[in-house]
């Protein structure tokens, strides 16, 4: 199951990510999103756990709680969109 988690603090890593969700189950990925121009965190990330029971659970159980002074929002992940990549030049 995909997870998103959202509103989470701009100096969280990749594996500060993982450790989170590490206590509800298995997680095998988790990926906080870098701006390409900036390389700095966009302030959110995604979480693969492959049990449906543990990432509802963890989903369930983070929602909502305060991690480094923010309240984070965790959701199932909606499907990603293929938009058109904008291109500053034209």
């Amino acid at each position: 199951m995909n997870i998103y988690a959202g509103n989470l603090s701009y100096k969280m890593t990749d594996e500060d990510l993982k450790q989170l969700f590490s206590p509800y189950g298995s997680v095998s990925e988790s990926k906080i999103v870098i701006d390409r121009e900036t390389g700095r965190s966009k302030g959110f990330g995604f979480v693969e756990m492959p049990n449906q029971a543990e990432g509802d659970e963890a989903i369930k159980q983070l929602n909502g709680k305060e991690i480094d002074g923010r309240n984070i929002k965790v959701n199932v992940a909606k499907p990603r969109e293929d938009k058109p990549r904008r291109n500053p030049r034209y």
